[in-house]
């Protein structure tokens, strides 16, 4: 494979059901193809099936920042401080382990997310994305990305949502939704 052909960045968005999971099919065909692959997750601390399943494939790798045990709008402005310091301190260190590994693929999900929460500094974010290794693949998900980071990416696809079996009132369910 061509490692050259590298590089370009992805934002996954949109109201919809399917953007994580957009990014793990994504990291899926990496690791067929023998490419190393980082996935850091913001924002998510709950254990999915997904999870399990990528632990078993080779050249993967996850990590993930802080728990979140409450929503934003939820937290204390000490709260919202100590995850924003968190998080920024996660995504130095996921850019450190990309150089040091020669990571091909690097999945950002929730990036967007936390930092449309100001849960995130976007600008650290734009800074890693303009300076990152060539060759380094970056999958970002979540909604509403700025226009900045509109800007930077490659690939924009959105996820409309038309239906949500949610909004008649069932929860996410094991093996479908988590």
């Amino acid at each position: 494979m061509d490692k050259e052909k590298l590089g370009l960045i992805h934002i996954y968005t949109g109201d919809g059901k399917g953007k994580t999971t957009a990014a793990m099919g994504l990291i899926l065909r990496a690791s067929g193809r023998g490419l190393k692959v980082i996935l850091g997750q913001f924002l998510k601390g709950r254990e999915t099936g997904e999870l399990k399943t990528l632990a078993l494939l080779p050249g993967v790798q996850v990590f993930r920042g802080k728990p979140m045990m409450k929503f934003s709008f939820q937290m204390s402005e000490e709260e919202k401080a100590d995850v924003l310091q968190a998080h920024n301190a996660f995504l130095q260190e996921l850019a450190r382990r990309c150089e040091e590994e020669q990571t091909d693929l690097l999945v950002l999900d929730e990036v967007i997310g936390a930092c449309g929460t100001r849960l995130l500094d976007e600008k650290q974010l734009i800074r890693f994305l303009q300076q990152k290794p060539a060759h380094l693949e970056v999958v970002m998900t979540g909604r509403n990305p700025s226009p900045e980071l509109l800007e930077l990416a490659d690939y924009v696809s959105e996820v409309c949502k038309r239906k949500h079996p949610f909004d008649k009132g069932i929860p996410a369910r094991e093996g479908i939704e988590k």
